[in-house]
């Protein structure tokens, strides 16, 4: 019930957006299509698919046809003994130990491992989708931060240097603006470039660059503890559904493979059909039919005496691999357990920064207006307003990063609980990704002949025309220039 109520309450949040920006959905939507890590996944997928109908094939008939044209070279009869022959082979296996039954079932385990693991990736690359996103709009908001510092320090250095002038203040306090501004913009040339980059994994994960990005809409209601955060992950986390069937699986191999030692029993069947070619009286007698035709059928049991310990040998080599799996297993449910703690905490911590740094804000802010007013008396020295506005600066900036850090692990802890796939963000660009589609359509396949088309390549590159090889790149601009701030507004300094 509360997954269901979570699911809906985030698909609902992600339907609602702004027609003049990129959304978060839209991202992820785009994501989705086209995201190389997922297309990739699901083509892993389908080749598991198959292996259900490799391993159908081992119990069904096996028929064979032979043809041959002969003519004798030497023969110590002075004839030309030639002759054409075709025969159809029939076998059917009738027992084969439970190897055949066990194959398929532990290539349908396999299938349903792939399906969660799917599930898994769509997950985590959304996380990082939902991380880029979020990281774009909070860079964004930095540089548009350092840029307002900027030139809030450049309209101080100009009066400071005109109070110096007339001589009300000292070559010091020119100093000490002078050292302020180029401290700031060195931190708005570190903050564009790490825009840049920014910008650049959004390209990455999303499949093109960033446009104006809408604020993401609210997370659904999330655990109100970390215990029962765990028990909706151990429930649901679709990496502990995936290593559960990968278990079985390899239990499943372990029957496989006893069954080498035990008897295979199969019905054969088989037609030949042989002719001479107008030469049967020289080749037999006068008068010898030309033609000649043979059935048969009957069971053929074979019985495995001795293999050379080659049995043995794979069974425990199969069992070692099912133990492998099995604390793989362990070691699995304890990243999610970790991972689902880690990013409770995460949030929560985020949530009490977001309380903490607005608080700050608003008393920098504050102090701020009463250090320049006391300044202005002579109360307050030029590096007390300075200090004053990098204070305001970083908590502004801690801010912007808090609000970040929440809505990631948020999400992050909806990913580690299983509530971040696909089918939870309730996406509407075009129909989702059936898995079943090409399972019904592959693995009860008979024919030997059937096969599909190749469709190119799903995933979207992102180079473009002027990063293509021999194509001139024009120089761009030492800093990013700023674009509308989005997160923080910052304050009139």
């Amino acid at each position: 019930m509360t997954r269901n109520i979570a699911i809906a309450t985030l698909a609902a949040a992600l339907f609602a957006g702004t027609a003049s920006a990129d959304t978060l959905r839209e991202a992820l939507v785009s994501t989705y299509n086209t995201n190389p890590t997922i297309t990739a996944q699901r083509e892993n997928l389908k080749s598991t698919d198959a292996t259900v109908a490799i391993a159908r094939a081992q119990g069904r008939p096996q028929v064979s046809g032979t043809a041959g044209l002969n003519q004798d070279i030497t023969r110590t009869r002075a004839s030309s003994g030639r002759n054409f022959s075709a025969g159809v082979d029939v076998s059917y296996p009738l027992f084969s130990g439970g190897a055949v039954r066990n194959s398929i079932n532990a290539a349908k385990t396999r299938v349903e491992a792939g399906r969660a693991t799917l599930r898994a990736v769509e997950g985590d690359v959304f996380a990082e989708a939902v991380a880029a996103y979020m990281d774009v709009i909070r860079d964004r908001a930095i540089v548009e931060l350092n840029t307002n510092q900027v030139q809030v320090l450049t309209t101080n250095l100009r009066a400071t240097r005109d109070r110096f002038e007339i001589g009300d203040l000292t070559r010091t306090d020119v100093a000490q603006s002078e050292a302020r501004l180029e401290l700031a913009r060195s931190s708005l040339a570190t903050a564009g470039a790490r825009l840049a980059s920014s910008e650049e994994n959004y390209r990455r994960v999303i499949g093109r660059k960033p446009d104006s990005l809408a604020p993401p809409p609210p997370l659904p209601p999330l655990p109100n503890s970390p215990e029962e955060a765990v028990r909706i992950a151990l429930a649901s986390n679709p990496d502990l559904l995936a290593i559960e069937r990968q278990a079985r699986a390899a239990g499943l191999d372990v029957s496989v493979v006893r069954a080498s030692r035990l008897p295979t029993v199969s019905a054969v069947g088989s037609a030949n059909y042989v002719n001479y070619l107008g030469t049967a009286d020289e080749q037999f007698a006068p008068g010898a039919p030309n033609t000649s035709t043979a059935t048969g059928a009957g069971v053929q049991a074979r019985v495995p005496i001795f293999q050379g310990g080659l049995p043995a040998a794979r069974i425990r080599q199969a069992q070692a691999v099912e133990a492998q799996i099995l604390e793989q297993a362990v070691g699995t449910e304890r990243t999610v357990v970790a991972n689902t703690r880690a990013a409770f905490a995460a949030y929560q911590a985020s949530r009490e920064a977001i309380q903490s740094n607005q608080t700050a804000v608003s008393a920098n802010e504050l102090a701020l207006e009463g250090a320049r007013a006391e300044q202005s008396v002579g109360t307050r020295t030029v590096l007390d307003v300075l200090n004053a506005e990098q204070e305001l600066l970083n908590s502004q900036v801690q801010l912007v990063t808090a609000r970040r850090d929440e809505y990631v692990a948020g999400f992050q802890l909806l990913n580690a609980m299983g509530q971040a796939e696909a089918q939870d963000l309730g996406l509407d660009g075009g129909a989702l990704y059936d898995p079943l589609g090409n399972y019904r359509r592959v693995a009860g396949n008979w024919n030997d002949w059937a096969g599909e088309k190749r469709t190119g390549v799903v995933a979207t590159r992102t180079v473009t025309a002027q990063e293509q090889a021999g194509t001139p790149v024009p120089p761009t601009p030492s800093v990013v220039p700023a674009p509308p701030p989005q997160g923080v507004t910052p304050s009139r300094q």
